[in-house]
């Protein structure tokens, strides 16, 4: 499951949903500069720009889910089960595996056109973090503060697509997303004319009429036409309190409530956490499921010089309720 957006109306305010069936023992990182980043078949890398976001921490080491750097550059990888492909490592390609390719790319790219032209020199590899963790199928949303686009490993190769709409879900692949959108090009923000007859004087009941056939299921599919909605006709604001909040109720109009979507193996898909980067200030602002609180990192709190993993564990973030909570602080 899953849903990601970007939006651009006042800078860039980049978050997600992380919808899954068991709890996925996520934290709020912060990867300084010398941090090391080990990979499986490049030399590590001693320095790089900082990263935040939330992860999953195995061996004192980050598996990212989603986040931004110091440049902000944003980037989330989202489940994309049955066409993800990833193939042994090839000798003319940069090799890394599904969990090295996030922050590799987070910490070496500064803009988001930079990290498509690294793309292509890039082969994803399905070497394993452990014995217990495979590689997730995944593709990913990456934007900067003017710009988005998709990237698909798939049997065909590296994919990688502008991304107007500014949003991700699951499948089919983004451009049969993309072309599904053109089944909902009548809908409208404003209010309805009457087209049906001149004979009848219809007029609207109430507000929001211009919208009626925008799906409501949360199926991958109706996620993303509604997220495309929302995301092309609402500006998050000119100051970071107005984008945060109207990022999050965006994000809100896709969550997948629990219940509602039972998972294959048992039980039922929901939505554990919600996130937003900031790229204009570099906080990330994350609120877990059932939290009443947006909890915050800000990075620049941090000391980015450090070589030393930052955490802040979903135990003390989802104790926290009511009002708002900065971590981290200097």
């Amino acid at each position: 499951m899953c849903t990601a957006i970007a939006n651009h109306g006042g800078g860039l305010y980049f978050g997600r949903t992380l919808d899954y069936h068991a709890p996925m023992g996520e934290e709020i990182v912060v990867i300084p500069r010398n941090f090391p980043l080990i990979l499986r078949r490049q030399p590590r890398a001693e320095s790089h720009y900082a990263i935040a976001g939330a992860a999953l921490v195995r061996q004192d080491y980050p598996l990212l889910f989603d986040g931004m750097n110091e440049k902000g550059l944003c980037m989330a990888g989202l489940n994309f089960a049955g066409n993800a492909v990833y193939l042994p490592a090839k000798s003319d390609k940069i090799n890394l595996a599904q969990f090295e390719f996030m922050p590799y790319i987070l910490g070496s790219c500064a803009f988001a056109e930079e990290a498509v032209a690294a793309i292509k020199d890039i082969n994803i590899t399905s070497d394993r973090f452990s014995a217990d963790m495979p590689p997730a199928p995944l593709h990913w949303l990456i934007a900067d503060r003017s710009r988005a686009f998709v990237v698909e490993f798939v049997k065909e190769g590296a994919m990688v697509y502008e991304d107007l709409a500014g949003v991700l879900t699951n499948n089919p692949p983004f451009p049969v997303q993309m072309a599904m959108l053109s089944n909902y090009m009548n809908l409208s923000p404003a209010l309805p004319r009457n087209n049906f007859s001149k004979k009848l004087p219809f007029t609207p009941s109430g507000m929001g009429f211009g919208a009626i056939g925008l799906p409501g299921d949360v199926s991958p599919q109706s996620r993303f036409a509604r997220a495309a909605f929302l995301n092309c006709n609402c500006s998050c604001g000119v100051s970071e309190t107005e984008g945060v909040c109207n990022l999050f109720s965006m994000l809100g109009c896709v969550s997948v409530p629990y219940g509602c979507c039972a998972a294959e193996g048992g039980g039922f898909e929901s939505t554990l956490y919600f996130s937003c980067c900031s790229a204009q200030s570099g906080t990330y602002y994350y609120l877990p499921r059932g939290g009443l609180k947006v909890c915050a990192v800000n990075m620049f709190s941090q000391d980015l010089n450090s070589a030393r993993l930052a955490r802040y564990s979903a135990s003390v973030i989802s104790s926290l309720c009511g009002g708002a909570e900065m971590l981290g602080g200097k």
